[in-house]
C-alpha cells in the first residue's frame, strides 16, 4: 500500500465534496453531485484499502505521530466506505430538501426556508401551520430515504466487523461514549429543577410563550429573540466580527483564500457552516442571515471555524489540517460565539452597556436549551445506532421521549432520523461546550477579561490553530491547563444553583 498516494487521493476527495457541499448547500446549484466525486475516488473506500490501513494502524508504534496519522487515516477509510453506501440517499435528500416547497395560508415556501420564516414570524399559530407542514413533509417526502441511510449506516458497521455504528464510532474516533454519556446524564440532573426557571422568564419575554404553552415550532423564534433587534444591529454584523479579529491580529481583508457567504438566496440552507475546500487557502463561511441577535451568534461561531481552518499551518500533514476529532474546532467556534453574551464584548462594540444584564440571562436560557437538548440527542443516539432491534415506530416514540423531557415540552417524533448528524457528531458538540468553556477561563486568566483585544492572545489562538486537529481535546486541555475535560464546569459557568 503506497501510503503518501493515498493521502494525496485523499486530501483531493476531501477538497472535491466540500467545494461541492459548499456550492449545494449555499443555494448555488440545485443538484448535490457527490456520486461522481466518489465514483472517482472509489479505490480510497475498497474493503482492502480499508483492511490494509487496519493493519497498518494495529502495528504502527503506539503513542507515535504515525500511528496518529493513521488512527485519523482509518477513520476516514471507514467513514467513506460507509459514504459509498449512502451516497444516493444523501444526493437524493439534498436534491428533494431543495426542492420541496410547503404551502403556508396559500403562500408558498421552500422546504428550508421554513426555519427562518419559524424565526421570523410574530404569529405563534402560524408558526405552529409551517411546523405542520414541514413535519408532514419530513415523514411524507424524506422518511424513506433517512431510513435508507441509517439501515445502510448499520449495515457498513456489521460488514467491517463491528457489533454496532455506535461500536464503530467509538473505535475509530476514539470517543469514550459511555463516559460522556454519564457526564451529560450527570449535567441533566443537575440543571432538571433548574431548568424552569431560567428558560421560561426568557420565553415570555421574547415570544410571550411560556413553557407550558410552548411548542417546537415556537423556538426559532426564541433564538431569533426579535426583541433584542435594536441591540444587534444588521450594519454591525460584519464589521464587529472584522474587528474583533484586527484587535486579535487578524486580518480578513488580507485572508485571500476566506469567503464570507452571507447573501439570501432561496435555496440556500438555514443551517450555517464553514466549508474548508483547502485548509488553510480556500475557506467558506455560509450564513442564511434572518436578523438580530441570532445572526451575529451564528456568524461568530462559524467565524471561529473559519479563523481556524485558514490559519492551519500549510505544511501540516493531510491529516491534520482535514481529519482529526471536530471536537477541537467546535471549541474553537464556541469560543467565539460566547463573545455575544460577553459583557465587556458587547459594550466595547456594540456599546451595550446598561442592557447586558439583560442579555444574560437570555443567553443562559438560550445556552440551557441547546445544551440539555444535545445531552438527549446523545442518549438517544447511544440507544438508535446501538445494535438493538427496536421498530422505528419504537425509535420515534423514543426520541419524542427524550427530547420532550429535556426541554420541557412536546417535541415531535417526525424528526426522529432527520434530527441525527452521522458519525455521532453530537458528541463533537457535547465535548467542545466543555473544551470551550475550559479554554475561555485560560484566556481570561492569563489575558485579562478583554483577552478578545489582546494581540497576545490572538498569538496564543494562532498557535493553537497552526496545529489543525493533531491533537485530541484532552491533550489540548492538558497542554494548556493540565486538566481533564470535564462537562460538569457548564453547571458552573451557567451560574445555575
Amino acid at each position: 500500500m503506497d501510503l503518501e498516494a493515498y493521502r494525496t487521493d485523499a486530501e483531493t476527495f476531501i477538497s472535491e465534496l466540500t467545494a461541492e457541499y459548499y456550492r449545494h448547500f449555499a443555494g448555488l446549484k440545485a443538484s448535490y453531485e457527490i456520486e461522481p466525486i466518489y465514483d472517482r475516488h472509489a479505490s480510497l473506500f475498497d474493503l482492502g484499502e480499508v483492511s490494509r490501513l487496519r493493519e497498518r494502524l494495529e502495528s504502527a508504534a503506539s503513542g507515535s505521530e504515525e500511528r496518529r496519522r493513521l488512527r485519523m487515516l482509518f477513520d476516514f477509510a471507514v467513514e467513506g466506505y460507509a459514504g459509498q453506501a449512502t451516497k444516493h440517499a444523501e444526493a437524493e435528500l439534498a436534491r428533494l430538501e431543495a426542492s420541496i416547497a410547503i404551502t403556508v395560508d396559500g403562500e408558498t415556501l421552500g422546504f428550508r426556508e421554513a426555519a427562518v420564516a419559524q424565526a421570523n414570524e410574530p404569529d405563534a399559530g402560524r408558526r405552529a401551520v409551517i411546523e405542520r407542514e414541514r413535519l408532514a413533509a419530513t415523514e411524507v417526502q424524506l422518511g424513506a430515504l433517512h431510513r435508507e441511510l441509517i439501515e445502510r449506516q448499520h449495515a457498513v458497521a456489521l460488514e467491517l466487523g463491528y457489533a454496532s455504528y455506535r461500536e464503530m464510532c467509538a473505535s475509530c474516533k476514539g470517543f469514550d461514549l459511555a463516559g460522556l454519556s454519564a457526564q451529560t446524564e450527570a449535567f441533566s440532573a443537575r440543571t432538571e429543577h433548574s431548568y424552569a426557571g431560567a428558560v421560561d422568564p426568557e420565553l415570555r419575554r421574547t415570544v410571550g410563550i411560556g413553557l407550558d404553552r410552548l411548542s417546537r415550532a415556537d423556538l426559532p423564534r426564541f433564538f431569533r429573540a426579535p426583541d433584542l433587534d435594536d441591540l444587534f444591529p444588521a450594519s454591525r454584523l460584519l464589521p464587529s466580527f472584522e474587528a474583533t479579529m484586527s484587535d486579535l491580529g487578524f486580518e480578513l481583508a488580507s485572508q485571500a483564500g476566506v469567503v464570507l457567504d452571507v447573501e439570501p438566496r432561496p435555496k440556500k440552507s438555514p443551517r450555517a457552516f464553514c466549508a474548508p475546500v483547502r485548509a488553510p487557502d480556500e475557506v467558506y463561511l455560509v450564513l442564511s442571515p434572518i436578523g438580530g441577535r441570532d445572526d451575529y451568534s451564528v456568524l461568530f461561531h462559524e467565524g471561529g471555524h473559519t479563523e481556524h481552518y485558514a490559519n492551519v499551518d500549510a505544511e501540516l500533514p493531510f491529516e491534520f489540517r482535514h481529519l482529526g476529532d471536530n471536537a477541537i474546532t467546535e471549541a474553537y467556534a464556541f469560543l467565539f460565539q460566547h463573545l455575544v453574551e460577553d459583557p465587556v464584548w458587547l459594550a466595547r462594540h456594540l456599546g451595550i452597556s446598561a442592557d447586558a444584564a439583560a442579555i444574560a440571562p437570555y443567553a443562559r436560557a438560550y445556552r440551557l436549551v441547546y445544551l440539555r437538548r444535545y445531552c438527549a440527542k446523545l442518549a438517544y443516539e447511544l440507544e438508535l445506532h446501538g445494535g438493538g432491534t427496536d421498530s422505528w415506530g419504537a425509535l420515534s416514540d423514543r426520541y419524542s421521549q427524550l427530547l420532550s423531557g429535556a426541554l420541557q415540552i412536546e417535541w415531535p417524533r417526525q424528526t426522529f432520523l432527520a434530527d441525527v448528524d452521522p458519525g455521532f457528531y453530537c458528541a463533537c458538540y457535547l465535548r467542545a461546550w466543555a473544551l470551550e468553556t475550559h479554554l475561555r477561563r485560560y484566556l481570561q486568566e492569563r489575558f485579562g477579561p478583554a483577552w478578545f483585544e489582546s494581540r497576545a492572545a490572538g498569538d496564543a489562538l494562532r498557535a493553537l490553530w497552526r496545529e489543525g486537529q493533531r491533537l485530541t481535546p484532552d491533550e489540548l486541555l492538558d497542554g494548556l491547563t493540565g486538566e481533564r475535560l470535564d462537562f460538569g464546569v457548564l453547571v458552573e459557568d451557567l451560574g445555575l444553583p
